[in-house]
């Protein structure tokens, strides 16, 4: 930071590889009405940042601003705007999501403003960086369990467990009371039983069939995090869902075999829950309570954001990877 007028931010002016990322100075947001600025310490790279970095997600910033990637932040509250109703005050420790596709751009940035209802405090006990792990994810997490419909004690599959919003379904998933199926490579097996999961099989090809194994009906539900799409269909029973995290390569052949199957496809949409203060303040009690695992590999510093850019891509991560500002 310059002074007091410019802020750091870590943005591209050209999509490509982990290179085209900047340490650029953007002008520091003020917050308006309804609104509370937040002094950012820590970000998360997400695999949403990778798409944005290289042009497959379409977001452009106002002029020529630069796109700057992130969706959620941790840090502490320095501004309330004018008549801005809150129980949040100055120097609080507070966690959020940041949209990217608004048009001041996504989370790599020293100070982000927000609307009031889109924020909370961070878990009892945790640091920025691992708040800062929690909003994102776990709100993706949640909503998937959300559309999912599922009754008292069904039994849900999640794959892709040992990731990030696979991790917070099966923990989630636990703790509505549900039954957990999921599965993990052989490294992996110890860290999935340790988040919850009652049952791990092994992934990879037939991974329907495993699930099949210990639920012979068939599972109520499936939460795609790996995004295997509908060679898992058959581990679910006629009428059950299946809830997935982003496109799938081929959305429509997908949507027809789910049809043919009995299994409705649910989208699991992040910003389908923006500003909801209620289902934030559900994560943040969860991880207060130590039910919910807030899981940091290692953190980074503005300037080698593309480091982190570069770890996350060459997969084989467990926990997040932080920007700390």
């Amino acid at each position: 930071m310059k002074n007091d007028d410019t802020m750091k931010v870590v943005g591209l002016r050209r999509h490509g590889g982990p290179e085209v990322l900047e340490v650029l100075d953007r002008p520091t947001p003020h917050a308006g009405p309804g609104e509370v600025r937040i002094r950012v310490r820590a970000t998360v790279v997400n695999p949403g940042d990778t798409l944005i970095r290289a042009g497959l997600t379409p977001i452009r910033q106002q002029g020529a601003d630069p796109v700057i990637p992130g969706h959620e932040i941790a840090g502490t509250i320095d501004e309330i705007g004018p008549g801005t109703a809150t129980e949040l005050s100055i120097g609080d420790q507070v966690m959020a999501t940041v949209n990217p596709m608004r048009p001041a751009g996504g989370s790599y940035a020293g100070w982000v403003v927000l609307p009031e209802p889109a924020v909370v405090p961070v878990p009892t006990g945790a640091s920025l960086a691992e708040a800062a792990t929690l909003p994102m994810n776990g709100l993706t997490a949640l909503h998937a369990l959300d559309n999912l419909n599922l009754a008292p004690r069904g039994t849900v599959a999640v794959t892709g467990a040992a990731g990030a919003v696979g991790g917070y379904a099966v923990q989630l998933a636990r703790a509505a009371g549900h039954r957990v199926l999921a599965d993990a490579a052989p490294r992996d097996v110890d860290l999935v039983t340790a988040l919850g999961a009652d049952v791990v099989v092994a992934r990879g090809a037939d991974v329907a069939d495993r699930f099949r194994e210990h639920a012979p009906d068939g599972v109520d539900a499936v939460v795609d995090a790996a995004i295997i799409g509908a060679p898992l269909l058959p581990a679910i029973r006629h009428g059950g869902r299946l809830a997935y995290v982003r496109g799938m390569p081929d959305q429509a052949e997908f949507e027809q075999a789910a049809e043919r199957h009995g299994v409705t496809p649910v989208l699991a949409y992040v910003y389908q829950y923006e500003n909801r203060r209620d289902k934030l303040e559900l994560l943040r009690q969860l991880a207060t309570e130590g039910r919910l695992s807030l899981r940091v590999a290692e953190t980074f510093p503005p300037e080698q954001a593309y480091r982190a850019h570069r770890l996350l891509e060459a997969g084989g991560v467990r926990g997040r990877l932080v920007i700390e500002f």
